[in-house]
């Protein structure tokens, strides 16, 4: 009996370094999705231009996870299971999407990918419809939850900070109550820089608090259709260099398609008073900042910032006058 008590007692929550360092494995497991993309446990969020193939390629992850077979140059060490909620495609026509993936991977993932059919309708943001999760994780077994578009699942204003910190601790406690890794799509802002990655997310900041790793989908022409890259950014380790993906459009399969070229530096714009004032003149001696902003940037080809400073600048030298929210020259 005190043998019996003894293994039923409880781990203690307070461990020596000695303790933890004698349960640490000789080296780090690999991650679901290599070179470091999806972490066990970890949270991916993938992004990108509207109609870019975002939702194509995490359904190509997908199910290359759910077969074991690597895919568009991303390891896949061992076959998961994975649970699929998306919705935006009725569940038919999903299907006949990984039906037309399925044919590079034949029968190897028809066991582990499994589809929530009902999805549809329930909120992370709401105990019941994080409950229906949790309720069809268990059911899969699942390893990998994959939810597309993110913000089919919540009701709230993606552009207030607290109202996604709280959307974020839902997304948590999903992860950590069916102790799966997750993969999120999700939306970007509308404008970005060329060289923002995690932060180019909408709610960004929030996202930021719990997110491993972010994958930025972009088109490097507008010619290449069918070409992507992708640019990365992660939390615990240095990111890949940016690749490009080649789509087969019979088979929705994307494939490697080598480095993304380099870009070279780009130099910077100078702006100076006259250009402000003659903005100015041509939006016929007044304007609203918004569009005295915009008539800087498109007659010197400057950046957002650059005109701000320009402007903020011909104000303090009394080159403009502000008033009544309007921008004139001096009387």
């Amino acid at each position: 009996m005190k043998d019996a008590a003894a293994k039923a007692a409880p781990k203690p929550a307070v461990l020596s370094l000695a303790q933890l360092l004698a349960e640490q494995p000789p080296a780090p497991p690999p991650g679901w999705i290599e070179p470091g993309l999806l972490p066990p446990s970890g949270i991916l969020f993938v992004g990108g231009e509207p109609k870019v193939g975002k939702s194509l390629l995490v359904a190509n992850l997908a199910l290359a996870l759910a077969a074991g077979k690597d895919r568009a140059g991303f390891i896949i060490p061992a076959a998961r299971r994975v649970l699929v909620c998306q919705f935006e495609l009725p569940t038919p026509q999903f299907v006949g999407r990984l039906a037309a993936m399925r044919r590079s991977v034949g029968a190897a993932a028809d066991q582990n990918l499994l589809v929530d059919t009902r999805a549809g309708g329930n909120l992370l943001s709401a105990p019941q419809g994080l409950n229906h999760f949790l309720n069809a994780a268990r059911q899969a077994a699942a390893e990998v939850i994959v939810l597309d578009p993110l913000y089919s699942t919540h009701d709230q204003d993606e552009n207030d900070t607290r109202s996604m910190a709280a959307l974020c601790q839902s997304l948590l406690r999903l992860r950590d109550a069916s102790k799966a890794a997750l993969i999120v799509v999700h939306h970007v802002r509308k404008s970005i820089g060329r060289e923002e990655i995690g932060s180019a997310f909408r709610g960004s900041s929030a996202l930021h608090a719990v997110g491993d790793s972010y994958l930025l989908l972009t088109r490097p022409s507008a010619h290449l259709t069918a070409t992507v890259e992708l640019r990365f950014q992660f939390r615990y380790a240095a990111a890949p260099t940016p690749r490009l993906l080649q789509l087969d459009p019979q088979t929705l399969c994307f494939s490697a398609a080598g480095a993304a070229p380099a870009r070279t530096a780009v130099a910077r714009k100078k702006v100076e008073q006259e250009h402000v004032t003659q903005a100015l003149a041509g939006l016929g001696r007044q304007a609203r900042y918004n569009q005295l902003r915009q008539q800087v940037m498109e007659q010197t080809e400057c950046s957002k910032r650059t005109a701000q400073l320009a402007i903020g600048q011909a104000c303090r030298q009394g080159l403009i006058v502000q008033a009544d929210g309007q921008y004139r020259l001096p009387l």
